[in-house]
């Protein structure tokens, strides 16, 4: 496995790869590696001849008063975990190296950016989807792949490898749960024992409205209540809860498609976590 510290280096293996006729596959994280990004890792490597992931927390996504300060890091372990994986590249720059002095160019996906998170977070979405540009611009992949778990997101990523002529296939992969069905996210490390438990009130919102769902209930106010209720029963402070297009993310008044997408996000102590679901999965 070869690790990459600048740009330059990342597009001249990708570039040779591409050369020799191989399918290069790119898994973006911002390292602190746990079991998803595994998963994402394998299916990368299912589909492409080369695998690079990228660790690299992108300051430009975090808010005024965010986490970025805090947010997990382990490069040394995330390594470990790339080389066990199987993959044959990372790319783990220095902030500088994607934002150098000089720097004023960003990318933004209007409309999909401004409900949900990025209503929640501005700029948030401005920062991923450049980010996320750099580095489809650098490797030049076949295929990049992402999880499901941010839905808008994944959402986002695709419009903008569209939107821009990438020409890049963009894998979404399901989300990876904990036994009791906790979504797995890097941010679950801030979560103290009790904490921990409470956090199970997204997960259960979630099958609560599929059980809503699959009974008959179509109405998306009983269909978020569900949800809400589960929230409220965990002590999980609600942030949203809303039914919407799987791809446009435009709220939607019923569920008659069996892959109308109920997403929450709510705030278990100060950790805020996100979850989604189709209603009819």
């Amino acid at each position: 496995m070869q690790l990459f510290r600048t740009p330059a280096e990342l597009s001249g293996w990708t570039e040779t790869a591409r050369q020799q006729g191989r399918r290069v596959g790119l898994v973006p994280t911002m390292g602190f590696l746990h079991p998803g990004h595994l998963s994402l890792m394998k299916a990368c490597r299912e589909r492409a001849d080369r695998t690079v992931v990228s660790i690299f927390v992108n300051p430009t996504q975090f808010g005024p008063g965010e986490d970025l300060a805090r947010y997990p890091r382990d490069l040394e372990g995330d390594l470990d975990k790339c080389r066990q994986a199987g993959v044959d590249g990372v790319f783990a720059p220095e902030a500088g190296a994607m934002y150098p002095e000089g720097h004023r160019t960003f990318v933004e996906v209007t409309g999909l950016q401004d409900r949900l998170c990025g209503a929640r977070r501005p700029g948030h979405f401005r920062g991923v989807a450049t980010v996320v540009t750099q580095l489809l611009s650098l490797g030049r992949p076949h295929l990049a792949v992402f999880g499901e778990k941010d839905w808008q997101q994944l959402q986002i990523i695709r419009r903008l490898a569209t939107d821009l002529h990438l020409g890049v296939e963009i894998a979404g992969m399901p989300i990876v749960r904990e036994a009791d069905g906790l979504a797995m996210s890097s941010r679950n490390a801030y979560l103290s024992a009790p904490e921990r438990a409470r956090a199970l009130g997204l997960s259960r919102g979630l099958a609560a409205a599929r059980a809503r769902w699959t009974s008959g209930e179509r109405r998306a106010e009983a269909l978020r209540d569900a949800a809400r209720a589960e929230l409220r029963a965990a002590e999980v402070r609600e942030d949203y809860v809303e039914l919407v297009d799987p791809a446009s993310l435009e709220p939607l008044d019923r569920a008659d498609r069996p892959d109308a997408r109920l997403l929450v996000a709510g705030f278990v102590g100060s950790t805020r976590l996100i979850d989604n679901t189709a209603v009819g999965c």
